[in-house]
């Protein structure tokens, strides 16, 4: 049977979120910012209109904010990673099989939909996520997931769409592919592209019409699979398990400049300790650590630097005490001084599945021990919001990423629940009352609510 897929995809998402918390904010400009609140990562519709391109430094846009006073916040990642499980957990209703694309999207399955109303059923979840969640999602539908994602981006486009287009049986697919530039099918990156258009295909349609010989020779296999799934024939399946990363990183620039290798090994210390988390997540080990740090590469009027160091270590591990260990190992010997180092980040390579270490002879550390106190460390950690952990990752840490336009964590954080403040009205019961102790029926009276 050849399957049926849909895409949904959250507008906006980032934005949507802040909305969520603060409906006053409909229909309003919003900008969302990143790390350390230097650029514009995410936009409304609204800050669109208004020319806020993506990826701008925000004091170029300064002027527009201010003007337009469009509201502005910074990336709050605690927050949207958790609407984003609300979202996945809500479009489980609706399908047998999820494949979580991105924070944002997701594809389901929907063969056994087949000879419904899909457009029907598509806006039955469009409606659906919105009133669970606040989060408005797109829904694009086709037999491949090519065409899903072609659809979905129309269904954002079109107003007669409504948010909502099934290209699985519509007499305008055609049209639609014809509509799509080649830059903007899915799977189809920018050097792909560029020799396209020098063979004369600019849109959907030339591609899925062009001779397969040729875009074997020019595309090669994976560039075939595109064609066929413009055509109706699908090569992708739903990747339901997610596969576990090769590597693991975490990098972030600092609030500030540091100088000081104390406030490096502190930040160090922090990124290996988060790196190590991820590891655990995924039941993986790590076999070798890279730490690097660098100056602001672009200030001519200071000293720049970058460097990274590299340790190969003798059990592969995911205990964070010694991943951190090796970090400020690799720390101090990348270290200069009189350099004001801007960023520094620690990379987990050479993975291993967590179950299948080979034992070092010469290994000091009681791995089993090790492991519970990781479990431990774990679950404390997951129900208290990080409460534990270890002295070298600092106390203030004053070097940490900025984020000063960042709403609650509403969701995640007991203290930080958003408020609702209501009046005291006057009611009139219209049926029948009863006493809270006899349970028996009390005479008609004003009550305060």
């Amino acid at each position: 049977m050849n399957p049926i897929f849909a895409l949904a995809d959250c507008n906006n998402f980032y934005a949507s979120c802040e909305r969520v918390f603060a409906p006053a904010l409909e229909n309003q400009p919003i900008v969302v910012l990143s790390n350390n609140d230097g650029c514009v990562v995410a936009r409304s519709n609204e800050a669109k209109t208004l020319g806020i391109p993506i990826g701008v430094p925000v004091f170029q846009v300064q002027n527009l904010i201010q003007t337009h006073q469009i509201r502005v916040y910074s990336s709050n990642y605690t927050l949207y990673g958790d609407m984003s499980r609300r979202v996945m957990e809500t479009l489980c209703q609706f399908t047998p099989a999820l494949e979580i694309y991105s924070i944002d999207e997701a594809f389901l399955d929907l063969t056994g939909c087949r000879g419904q109303d899909l457009a029907g059923y598509g806006r039955t979840i469009r409606n659906t996520v919105k009133k669970w969640t606040g989060i408005p999602v797109s829904i694009g539908i086709g037999r491949t997931k090519t065409l899903a994602k072609l659809a979905n981006r129309l269904a954002k486009k079109s107003a007669k769409a409504a948010g909502v287009l099934d290209l699985t049986d519509s007499p305008h697919l055609p049209l639609a592919l014809e509509n799509t530039e080649i830059q903007d099918i899915w799977g189809v990156g920018p050097g792909f592209a560029k020799r396209l258009r020098q063979a004369g295909i600019q849109t959907a349609l030339q591609l899925r019409d062009a001779d397969d010989g040729w875009v074997r020779k020019h595309l090669g296999v994976v560039g075939l699979r595109t064609v066929y799934e413009l055509r109706g024939m699908s090569c992708y399946g739903l990747e339901l398990s997610p596969t576990d990363k090769k590597n693991i990183v975490v990098s972030k620039s600092f609030g500030r400049k540091i100088e000081t290798l104390e406030e490096l090994s502190e930040a160090v210390a922090a990124y290996a300790a988060r790196a190590a988390e991820k590891l655990r997540r995924q039941n993986s080990a790590a076999a070798a650590l890279t730490v690097f740090a660098m100056t602001d590469l672009f200030r001519k009027d200071q000293s720049r630097y970058f460097n990274s160091r590299t340790i190969e270590l003798p059990t592969p591990t995911s205990d964070t005490g010694e991943l951190i260990r090796y970090a400020l190992e690799a720390a101090r010997k990348i270290y200069r001084k009189n350099c004001l180092f801007k960023k520094a980040g620690v990379m987990l390579n050479a993975l291993t599945s967590a179950d299948h270490i080979q034992a070092n002879l010469f290994d000091t550390i009681d791995r089993p021990r090790s492991r519970r106190l990781m479990d431990t460390l774990d679950r404390i950690n997951a129900s208290t919001a990080a409460a534990l952990h270890y002295a070298a990752e600092g106390l203030a840490q004053p070097w940490k990423t900025r984020f000063q336009h960042r709403s609650a964590h509403y969701t995640t954080d007991w203290s930080q629940l958003p408020q609702v403040k209501t009046h005291t009205a006057c009611l009139w019961h219209t049926g029948p009352s009863y006493d809270k102790i006899t349970k028996l029926p009390i005479n008609r009276r004003e009550t305060e609510k």
